[in-house]
Order: C-alpha cells, then sequence, then structure tokens
C-alpha cells in the first residue's frame, strides 16, 4: 500500500512538472463558462461616445456583466457592428479581472469577441481555480464550452490532495 501511494506520488509530480514547464496547456474552465448571448450591462464612471467611428470607451471602475459572468477593469472600449446597434468586441485594459463561478482570471488587457464567446487575455495572466493556480503570457477562453487554452510559459501552483 506505502509502495503504491509512492509510485503513485512520484508519477503525479513528474506529470505536473511537466505541465509546470509546458509553453502551451489545455485547462477546462468549468466555472467560465457563459452565454455570450446573454444580456450585457456596463457600469463605470465616465462614458464616452464617438459616433464617428463607432466606438463607446466606459472608463473609471468599469464592470460587465452577463448573467453570472463579470468582467471589471479600468477602461473597456466597445466596439459596435457594422449595423452600429450590435456588439462586436470589447477590448478591457488595466487590471482587467474575469469572475465566473469558481473561475477567475486576471491579466493587463481582454478582448471578448461576443459573437463567438471567445476572451483572450494577455499579459500576466493568473487563472485561478478553486486552490489552483496557473500563470501564463496568455490564456484563451471558449465561453461557449467552457474549455481555453494558456500559451507562453504556463506556470502552475497546487496543493496535492486539494485540487
Amino acid at each position: 500500500m506505502i509502495l503504491r501511494n509512492i509510485a503513485h506520488s512520484a508519477l503525479l509530480v513528474l506529470a505536473l512538472a511537466q505541465a509546470a514547464v509546458a509553453q502551451n496547456s489545455d485547462v477546462a474552465f468549468g466555472g467560465l463558462k457563459g452565454d455570450p448571448t446573454a444580456e450585457i450591462e456596463m457600469n463605470a464612471d465616465t462614458l464616452t461616445v464617438s459616433q464617428a467611428d463607432g466606438q463607446a470607451v466606459f472608463s473609471g471602475n468599469v464592470v460587465v456583466s452577463q448573467g453570472v459572468m463579470k468582467l471589471s477593469a479600468a477602461e473597456v472600449r466597445v466596439e459596435y457592428g457594422a449595423d452600429k446597434s450590435s456588439i462586436d468586441k470589447l477590448y478591457a485594459t488595466g487590471n482587467v479581472l474575469l469572475v465566473n463561478a469558481t473561475d477567475a482570471a486576471q491579466a493587463d488587457q481582454a478582448i471578448y469577441t461576443i459573437a463567438t464567446g471567445e476572451v483572450v487575455m494577455t499579459g500576466n495572466v493568473l487563472l485561478t481555480q478553486g486552490a489552483a493556480a496557473m500563470s501564463a503570457q496568455k490564456l484563451v477562453i471558449d465561453l461557449k464550452t467552457g474549455t481555453g487554452r494558456m500559451e507562453g510559459r504556463v506556470k502552475t501552483t497546487f496543493t496535492p490532495g486539494k485540487n
């Protein structure tokens, strides 16, 4: 029994060591699954709208809510579609935090493409899932499927027996 536990622990350590130094890592984001068709609510200290280029900029304590998903940032720029009534993309910058259920991801910036439900977070990305944490330079999340990929010197931290 003890020998089996030691062997199991050794295999786990080897597998995690390989994952910790990987350049790319696929991750399940069940907690970051969302509904990109749900209504979007935006709150901020300031709103600036440009009819000329079809953009709106929310700045100061920006909070974007869509269903149970919340995104906060210093600034969020909204890019409207060709019809000027639908939203194509949200560009978030400055202390970006994406929270949903049990998962949270933070980064320097993020681009949320509404139609595809894809969120691309870049710059000092940190993902926490319960007691586990992963960091990288890029995180791509598919909100529709709850799956994602971390890229760029992926590092993971965990506590054995708690994840």
